[in-house]
């Protein structure tokens, strides 16, 4: 049966004329519970996380410094089934066939693939605008954003008009929203060092000129973390063993079909490199699978050299929130075999052949000149002390002489202010220096990167990428680069008594100012499905340096059980700093 929104009536026939009554109407929804149905889950725990569970676990930062952040996906909040529905009556798909489109909605890869096209506001005036730039004028930062709910509110009083703005994770956790709220087990997956793979050929090309500044040269990227999602669901177009869990992403990366939608890929398909299976196997297999290349590019020439290239950097730490538990769960062994195991590289090799890009053919693949040499020096940046944003950032520069004479080695480095996209926005810092280290020699190099240098070029991502390029005489030039991700300080929160249904609880938080600066536009803002209704807003006075600010609000539980309560503190100086507290009902 489709689902969607029913009529009930009964027909009763008294003294030979027929009468009809309405008895009103019902939502038909699918059953994960239920084993005759497509997305039958045999695991009542799993059903519990991935149907009926409001809060969610996003991780994020890089693949060296992980941290997570929580969401309120509110699937049964007010009037977020209404909006569902009315999310799959605007899709294109809709609008072009209403008859046909209806009469798929009994399965879960179409309406899982109209929804991926549906929660982005290309193409179909969906529901959230995506926004990369690092300026976020006429609406709210991505970073900003707690929960689904007032996202999809949002949409739907402006009269359905995108909400402005997303980036991948406001896109999977709306998703996550949806999907969930009609019955589709789903959750969101956090990809680190994500392969944007525009061009197709499961290589990713990053170009940096002689400064070591990171150039915006071709289409192809490498973004920190990505965020996607997985629906549990079998695909009968497949067959058995490319059942379970099917990934899908909302973000508007490459169209598909001539729209922004992706997947559902199946999982198990990425894993054996069956890339020619349907859908959109390809761009899911390069974000966790394709090789990288590192080019110096001379604008002037035109010349590009390969500095070097990897084949284990993309895909890393491919992580989940735990069932049932506040935690992070790895799952990166079912997106792919061991990295650098013969077993990995063969079904790289497989799907490359797949693909039709077997090294003979591929007009991509290094000339003979370009192909890389072998350095005579190694580099490492290390991170020295906290990476806290307010402190000064302490690294130092490890630089190794392969060789057994001496070397003499140029350097020049820079830090760049980036999105998690790697996007660089702002310069930082640059500095350049001529070493020479005697024969198998190792040598450190502090570099200090000073609050007050950085503070007014960050980005509300909080992340640096800092580059060393390492021009060394009589050999071959070498890349150093390290992506840092910068925590915010902490927020404490505490529920001062007993949480009860329909009884007021105080909760109070607390922020102490870490910096020697007054910190001003203090905003408190609290969100919790069950605990209070819609998004709370506290303005917070001015705090001097090392102030503590101290705010109490009341809750009124309205059902018991463990509720996740999710505060947001922001201020000039610190953005989106994040946290969530459960409370007992």
């Amino acid at each position: 049966a489709v689902i969607g929104r029913y009529r009930l009536s009964v027909q009763s026939t008294a003294s030979g004329s027929p009468s009809t009554a309405k008895l009103g109407t019902f939502v038909l929804l699918f059953n994960p519970w239920s084993s005759g149905d497509d997305v039958f889950m045999p695991s009542k725990a799993e059903c519990e996380e991935y149907v009926l569970e409001e809060f969610g676990i996003i991780f994020a930062g890089n693949k060296n410094h992980i941290s997570g952040f929580g969401w309120n996906f509110g699937q049964f909040q007010g009037d977020i089934l209404d909006i569902c529905l009315s999310i799959m009556d605007r899709s294109l798909y809709y609008r072009q066939d209403p008859v046909t489109d209806v009469s798929h909605r009994h399965d879960p890869k179409y309406l899982g693939r109209v929804l991926s096209a549906m929660v982005n506001a290309n193409d179909d005036q969906g529901v959230v605008l995506g926004n990369w730039s690092g300026t976020y004028e006429g609406g709210k930062n991505p970073t900003s954003w707690t929960g689904s709910g007032e996202i999809l509110q949002n949409w739907k009083k402006s009269g359905f008009k995108p909400v402005k703005y997303g980036q991948c994770w406001v896109f999977a956790a709306v998703l996550t929203t949806v999907l969930r709220c009609l019955g589709i087990p789903t959750r969101t997956i956090t990809n680190f060092s994500s392969a944007h793979d525009a061009d197709g050929n499961l290589r990713v090309d990053e170009f940096y000129d002689a400064e070591g500044n990171h150039l915006e040269r071709g289409a192809d990227s490498i973004w920190n973390f990505h965020v996607w999602n997985e629906s549990w669901f079998t695909r009968n177009d497949l067959g058995p063993s490319y059942s379970g869990w099917q990934v899908l992403d909302a973000t508007p990366q490459e169209e598909s079909g001539g729209i922004y939608q992706c997947g559902p890929a199946s999982r198990n398909a990425i894993k054996e490199g069956e890339v020619d299976l349907e859908y959109d196997c390809p761009f899911v297999f390069a974000e966790v699978n394709a090789d990288c290349m590192y080019w110096n590019y001379d604008s002037a020439t035109g010349k590009k050299t390969l500095i070097l290239s990897k084949s284990t950097e993309i895909g890393a730490s491919i992580s989940t929130k735990a069932v049932g538990r506040d935690d992070r769960v790895d799952v990166t062994r079912d997106y792919k075999y061991e990295e650098g195991s013969t077993k990995e590289r063969d079904i790289f090799k497989k799907a490359r052949k797949k693909l039709g890009l077997e090294d003979k053919f591929d007009p991509t693949a290094p000339t003979p000149e370009e192909v890389e040499q072998k350095p005579d020096i190694s580099g490492k940046f290390k991170v020295a002390g906290s990476l806290e944003v307010g402190k000064d950032l302490n690294l130092l520069l490890v630089l190794v002489n392969l060789q057994s004479h001496a070397k003499t080695v140029h350097v020049k480095m820079t830090a760049w202010s980036t999105l998690y996209t790697r996007r660089p926005v702002r310069e930082i810092w640059k500095d350049s220096m001529s070493v020479t280290l005697s024969p198998k020699e190792e040598k450190q190099f502090p570099i200090k990167i000073k609050y007050n240098a950085y503070q007014q070029q960050l980005t509300t991502d909080k992340t640096i990428q800092v580059t060393a390029i390492c021009h060394v005489e009589d050999g071959v030039q070498v890349l150093v680069q390290r992506n840092i991700a910068l925590d915010n300080p902490a927020i404490d929160v505490q529920v001062l008594g007993e949480a009860k249904v329909n009884k007021e609880v105080d909760v109070e938080v607390v922020f102490t100012n870490p910096i020697d600066t007054e910190v001003m536009n203090c905003v408190l803002q609290v969100e919790g499905s069950d605990l209070l209704t819609g998004i709370l807003e506290l303005p917070i006075p001015p705090l001097k340096a090392s102030e503590r600010s101290s705010t109490k609000f009341k809750l009124i539980p309205s059902e018991a059980g463990p509720k996740h309560l999710l505060v947001n503190f922001s201020c000039d100086k610190f953005a989106d700093i994040k946290t969530f507290k459960v409370v007992n009902v």
